[in-house]
């Protein structure tokens, strides 16, 4: 990269990528961003690695090259490619019940449940009957009752024929059924076989000592959300974040379920970021990363399961998650269309690439880790102001600049 960042934004970008610094800056300036990172390979070179703002409001701490942050559902990003690199060992097949490598999640009519049914969304488990709480997943204690809730688990409706986003128990069972094959942890495996090999600081179940480069999270008030969304209710009424308001009022809403259990306490998500659940390995929303780690994670994906010379995967193995497996005009929970491959998110192709190639995944509040194989691309990016919109406005304007950069 040839050119040094200015201004408000610190770091590096190559020539022709100016737009999307530009982009970044904007957001700082006119105070949407309180601090993040964004970072972009092409073609398995670093183009744009900046970062800017404030890691930390009451200390005016400055967001540093090395600064990271809970990533949301990114992690599900990365449970996906520790099913993929299960798959590629020839120890998971796709198609195969999820009862044949965990025998008691055959219960209450799941036995014909396959691995990518589970994995696309689709298996009618978007939610748990029986409730938790947050701090019972970091917990050792409660890991009997929650196995115990997982596998007495009903589809809410008959598996494969809808899809439903499993905001929170797509890691929970995706994290019993990895471990029972595997026979160790998912965030050990992956730091193993995927991180440490990439030099992605990326981790799920994050050490102690990472501990003094996290910012601090800022998500909206309880007021702010609910005032932006009844404006978008009243305003947009066909909106996702309208619709998904509307169903949040209802209580026994697959959507309102989904989100809600377990339940954080006060529904204060900076929960997330602090020290029991940052070292917990939840894999639907605990990684942390900075963007340059989430960036890096996503390389093999984006070139044929290959980088640097060391394969990771087969192509025949990644190569699935460029198509559509699964679609949905309007998923159950996120109230939009959408779909899955593998446990990979397929969006819609005006919101973080044009190319219906690409696939990654994003995470609550606006972080995202996306890899583009048509166009080369991989993206990361990070931050602690977090949007209330089911996406963030700052990151698709980050991605389409990106865009705009390689015409």
């Amino acid at each position: 990269m040839q050119n040094k960042a200015t201004g408000v934004v610190s770091g590096h970008y190559a020539d022709g990528f100016q737009h999307a610094v530009d982009v970044f800056a904007s957001h700082l300036t006119d105070g949407e961003e309180i601090g993040g990172a964004f970072a972009v390979y092409h073609r398995g070179t670093p183009v744009i690695d900046i970062w800017g703002g404030t890691a930390d409001l009451a200390t005016q701490t400055p967001w540093q090259e090395d600064t990271r942050i809970v990533v949301f559902s990114v992690t599900k990003g990365f449970a996906a490619m520790a099913l993929h690199l299960l798959a590629d060992q020839g120890r998971l097949e796709w198609d195969a019940p999820v009862a044949d490598y965990w025998p008691g999640f055959a219960r209450n009519g799941k036995s014909t449940v396959t691995v990518e049914t589970l994995a696309g969304h689709r298996g009618g488990l978007a939610y748990l009957d029986r409730g938790f709480k947050l701090a019972d997943f970091t917990n050792p204690a409660k890991s009997a009752e929650i196995l115990e809730a997982l596998e007495a688990q009903a589809p809410a409706w008959v598996p494969g024929e809808d899809q439903g986003y499993h905001a929170q128990t797509f890691g929970m069972y995706v994290r019993e059924l990895f471990e029972r094959i595997a026979h160790e942890s998912m965030g050990e495996f992956l730091r193993r076989e995927l991180f440490d090999p990439l030099g992605s600081d990326a981790r799920l179940g994050t050490d102690a000592s990472f501990d003094d480069q996290f910012a601090t999270l800022y998500p909206p008030t309880a007021k702010t959300r609910v005032i932006e969304m009844v404006k978008s209710a009243a305003l947009r009424p066909h909106t996702p974040e309208a619709h998904v308001f509307r169903q949040y009022l209802d209580r026994k809403s697959t959507m309102r379920r989904a989100f809600t259990n377990p339940a954080v306490p006060r529904n204060d998500l900076t929960a997330y970021n602090r020290t029991p659940v940052r070292r917990a390995e939840l894999a639907w929303g605990s990684a942390t990363s900075t963007a340059r780690g989430i960036a890096k994670a996503y390389l093999p994906c984006a070139h044929g399961g290959e980088f640097d010379g060391r394969r990771y995967l087969q192509a025949s193995t990644i190569e699935p998650a460029y198509q559509r497996i699964g679609w949905s005009d309007h998923d159950r929970v996120l109230q939009k269309p959408l779909g899955w491959s593998h446990g990979f998110l397929k969006e819609e192709t005006h919101i973080f690439s044009p190319n219906p190639e690409s696939f990654g995944h994003a995470g609550m509040g606006g972080a995202l880790g996306w890899a583009d194989p048509k166009a080369g691309l991989t993206i990361g990016y990070a931050m602690n102001h977090m949007d209330w919109r089911v996406r963030s406005t700052r990151a698709v304007a980050l991605c389409n600049a990106l865009y705009k950069c390689l015409m």
